[in-house]
């Protein structure tokens, strides 16, 4: 501009430079130095220019709405007509599929495209549009300098990462409503969806590369594999099925969660964490292999699925799975074809199936937390009242499932009509309220007054129709809130149309056997410091020590007879030093001496004063465990295995023990 004003000046246009004047320097980028100018009205209209024939050059001050330029943008952005015209008249690049821009843009942007695309082409200018909400503070305030609220993009990318971010933005709402941000919400998204999918990544990762897994093999068939392969194929093509509905219809909010759902309660939580030992030792069987392409298959089809919404992590997630196995020749997850699902291998049967062990064991577990009993403290039993045969069949046939997840010796079902469980109905005031209006009084009375064969009758059929003064009242199961009461010895919990009550009584047998059990994973969790490979799994010497000999034989041995190796945390106090084989007098020995008998150790063959050994003590409730590991060379485990020490009363001020066999 500076030299075009220069050339108007020869001209004889203008009689000077003003920029030149108020000592502009072109090239110079100094905010200092653009302060001397403006480029606004008045002082443009006082610049003119020269054209390529010689003629004058001023701004046009009549001008139409700036908004025209917006809505003129389908058509300029590829320099219609002039170029590419066919492709326009064609409608092969028009109308937009869809657009999206804030909601302050519906008298401006969104109704000048239209308006020119009818006057010009008879046509609206795009099919779909999102508009998108604004942006608030985690209280549904405005951000602003001035209420110091406001968060700053690029120093919560720096701090999270990009996707954790739009994860974040796009799952939290829909992008038409107002977003209440908030970081802490990031962080978890970042925890528990990517965290979790990462974690499930290296878990894959760790056990391939142990064994070689490039999935080269041809794939295990469907009829062959186990039933918790299936299950989980079936469920990744329903999700797929789903995300590919929901990104047709503009849902990004609906696709994201299903994904996390998918990730977070699907495939980490119950897949992998229940198919773990599959990809521990042993040999490369079909039952492995199986397990490894199952996986597989989820991660890679979950990064094509999530790609739209985190670009980023997708794509590394992708070309690693890609790069290891060579299944796709693309260089990017964007350039892969999106999945397609396959009917024939969604089972809706088996789905509903899993989901109702999922649910069972869901409300089992919040129950034992409700009186702060761990899952390792066996209980008797569940009771189940089963609205039909339907019902008692899906319970049935993940019954061993359910009660090796929560812990239970049985699970009973009950006539939902039997009596034994109490229900009662609530109304939800603010749905019946509007429904019924004067006679809402009355109708929460009759609802209150329900007999258990009309509660029974509601759950099964979603509805019940009361009399109320001759006139028939439909009372729909949305409209009330069914629950149980709970009986003495008994906590239940109810969702939707499933019901579910557990015996939280503990008995000495059962206390007896948590204790074992505890003594199990404790000593489970003792690591050792000693060069083990990651694959090597320290086996348990089968001589029956424990609370009772029986009771700890069968939660020993039967837990497969050998210790996974895990890292210990806390809880563990070394009674001898790493040098203690050097040292004259050892702790361990002289411990276990007093409170034990002395053919004890010569039943066993234990002597602690050799070097071999390495001894950890712990505790488990009132128990002391004493866990020896025998090494050689600090690599070879030559044998692992527990006494257990129970207190009994005190000797000389002292605690007493005795060794229970």
């Amino acid at each position: 501009l500076y030299n075009e004003i220069e050339k108007s000046v020869a001209a004889g246009f203008m009689k000077s430079n003003p920029y030149k004047d108020k000592g502009f320097v072109p090239g110079q980028y100094s905010e200092e130095n653009y302060d001397k100018i403006d480029l606004h009205r008045p002082y443009v209209d006082d610049v003119i220019l020269v054209s390529k024939d010689g003629k004058p050059m001023k701004r046009e001050s009549d001008l139409i709405d700036v908004w025209f330029d917006s809505g003129a943008m389908p058509y300029a952005q590829i320099h219609y007509p002039f170029e590419n015209k066919e492709l326009l008249d064609n409608r092969q690049v028009y109308p937009a599929d869809f657009i999206a821009e804030g909601v302050d843009q519906t008298r401006g942007w969104f109704f000048t495209l239209h308006a020119i695309a009818t006057m010009v082409f008879d046509s609206v200018s795009y099919k779909a549009v999102i508009s998108n909400g604004l942006v608030l503070d985690k209280n549904g305030n405005k951000m602003s300098k001035r209420l110091n609220n406001a968060v700053d993009p690029f120093t919560t990318i720096e701090k999270y990462g990009s996707d954790p971010l739009r994860w974040y933005m796009i799952t939290n709402s829909s992008p038409w409503d107002n977003l209440k941000f908030d970081v802490e919400g990031v962080e978890e998204v970042r925890r528990k969806f990517f965290g979790t999918l990462y974690n499930t990544y290296s878990f894959f990762a760790l056990y391939a590369n142990v064994d070689g897994f490039e999935y080269k093999e041809a794939d295990v068939p469907m009829a062959e594999r186990p039933e918790i392969d299936r299950w989980i194929l079936s469920v990744l093509n329903t999700l797929i099925k789903e995300v590919d509905t929901c990104y047709n219809e503009y849902e990004p909010t609906k696709a994201g969660r299903l994904i996390s759902d998918f990730v977070n309660d699907n495939l980490s939580n119950w897949y992998v964490r229940l198919n773990r030992k599959r990809f521990w030792g042993g040999e490369f069987t079909q039952d492995k292999l199986s397990a490894y392409q199952t996986l597989y298959t989820c991660l890679e089809t979950v990064a094509k699925l999530m790609a739209p919404i985190s670009p980023f992590y997708a794509d590394r997630l992708y070309t690693d799975l890609i790069t290891a196995t060579g299944r796709d020749n693309v260089v990017s997850v964007h350039l892969a074809e999106f999945p397609k699902y396959q009917e024939e291998m969604i089972n809706k049967e088996l789905e509903t199936r899993m989901q109702m062990a999922q649910d069972v064991t869901s409300m089992v577990l919040a129950l034992r937390r409700k009186v702060n009993i761990k899952v390792r403290q066996p209980l008797q039993c569940i009771m189940v009242p089963v609205l039909d045969e339907e019902q008692k069949a899906h319970i049935e046939a993940v019954k061993s499932l359910i009660m090796n997840e929560v812990n239970v010796k049985e699970i009973k079902f009950v006539d939902g009509a039997a009596g034994v469980l109490v229900k009662k109905v609530k109304c939800d005031f603010k749905k019946l309220g509007p429904k019924f209006g004067k006679q809402m009084k009355a109708v929460a009375a009759a609802v209150a007054e329900m007999s258990q064969e009309a509660i029974a009758e509601l759950e099964k059929n979603g509805s019940y129709t009361l009399q109320l003064d001759g006139t028939d009242v439909l009372v729909e199961a949305t409209d009330v809130e069914i629950f149980s009461e709970d009986i003495p010895g008994w906590l239940v919990a109810n969702e939707g149309k499933l019901t579910v009550a557990l015996d939280v009584t503990v008995t000495e047998e059962l206390r007896r056997e948590g204790v074992a059990r505890g003594v199990v994973r404790r000593t489970e969790q003792q690591q050792p410091r000693i060069a083990v490979r990651r694959r090597e799994q320290l086996p348990l010497v089968e001589r029956e020590v424990g609370l009772e000999r029986n009771l700890a034989h069968r939660h020993v041995v039967d837990r497969g007879g050998h210790l996974v190796h895990a890292v210990s945390r806390g809880d563990r106090h070394r009674i001898v030093p790493p040098g203690f084989a050097e040292q004259p007098e050892h702790q361990v020995d002289r411990f276990v001496r007093t409170v034990a008998d002395e053919d004890l150790f010569d039943r066993y063959a234990l002597d602690f004063r050799q070097p071999p050994f390495q001894v950890f003590l712990m505790r488990v409730g009132v128990a002391v465990v004493v866990v020896v590991v025998r090494v050689f060379v600090g690599v070879e485990v030559d044998a692992q295995f527990a006494l257990v020490f129970v207190p009994r009363g005190r000797v000389g001020g002292q605690r007493a023990y005795v060794f229970s066999e």
